[in-house]
């Protein structure tokens, strides 16, 4: 008996589909568990004001229009 070792047109087209459809699959399921849906914020929104804050006995947020103190100038060594 004289195996026939070519494969046919159909099941090469099953081994090109099979793991691109897999990868798809997969790249959305990824992309579905991944992305925000923003229950976050209504959790945080429903929370009282400064309740988070109060008790863990951090410092309150830094202003972001404040300018870090300059240094002094240094003097430059001459090369």
């Amino acid at each position: 008996m004289d195996p026939n070792i070519v494969l046919s047109a159909w099941q090469m087209t099953v081994m090109a589909i099979v793991p691109v459809l897999a990868l798809a699959i997969w790249l959305i399921a990824v992309y579905a568990v991944a992305r925000d849906t923003g229950e976050h914020e209504q959790a945080a929104a429903g929370s009282p004001a400064g309740s988070a804050t109060a008790l863990s006995g951090s410092r309150p947020p830094s202003v972001v229009s404040e300018r870090e103190p300059g240094r002094p100038p240094t003097e430059k060594a001459a090369a």
